[in-house]
């Protein structure tokens, strides 16, 4: 049973088939805070936690070209204060004051602000996970997310990895992904857990 650490992220690992142990333990690990499990299939608890299911896609990049863009810059610790305010305008899914610390952010920015943004979150043995692909409801309709995924799959693939992301089911930006060569690879279930207050 494992976590990142709240203030990175809110997602845990349990075992596929979990015991009233193995949520026990969960509960312990939750806290007083709350986590989310990505599974197969809802999930139903043995513990006296609260929880909500989110149906999702999982997408690999089948035929996804990658491409450095000049105007993309790193975003680095100094620009957390401007990444949390678009995603908390965007809401993209998770992002806390470390989740920065996951992998590599990428952003672009209008007269000095930043506007759209992208990273890196989890990862598996030759593949990392894009995500937190969001731009400002006013420079939408500019390809700015595109050029952002574009940096990152470049870079991703240039370390020898391949990519992969997960989206709300609903999602209209499932079109964009599969117009650039993404494909849904399977479909998962995410449950929030909140331990009881």
């Amino acid at each position: 049973m494992q976590r990142y650490p709240v203030d990175v992220s809110p997602f845990m690992a349990v075992p596929a088939d979990p015991t009233s142990q193995d949520w026990a333990n969960a509960l312990a690990l939750i806290g007083a805070g709350h986590a989310i499990v990505f599974a197969p299939s809802p999930l139903t608890p043995s513990i006296p936690a609260v929880s909500q299911s989110l149906g999702l896609v999982q997408m690999v990049a089948r035929d996804v070209t990658g491409a450095l863009d000049p105007d993309v810059e790193q975003l680095t610790y100094a620009d957390v204060p401007e990444i949390l305010a678009l995603t908390a305008l965007t809401k993209p899914g998770p992002f806390l004051d470390r989740t920065i610390e996951l992998g590599n952010y990428y952003g672009l920015r209008a007269e000095g602000q930043l506007v759209a943004m992208a990273g890196e979150r989890m990862r598996a043995p030759g593949w990392t996970e894009i995500s937190a692909i969001c731009t400002a409801p006013e420079h939408r309709g500019k390809g700015l997310s595109v050029r952002l995924i574009r940096t990152l799959v470049h870079h991703i693939n240039d370390r020898g990895e391949q990519v992969f992301l997960h989206a709300v089911e609903t999602n209209p930006a499932i079109g964009l992904y599969e117009s650039l060569g993404f494909e849904v690879r399977r479909r998962l279930v995410g449950t929030s857990l909140s331990a009881p207050t």
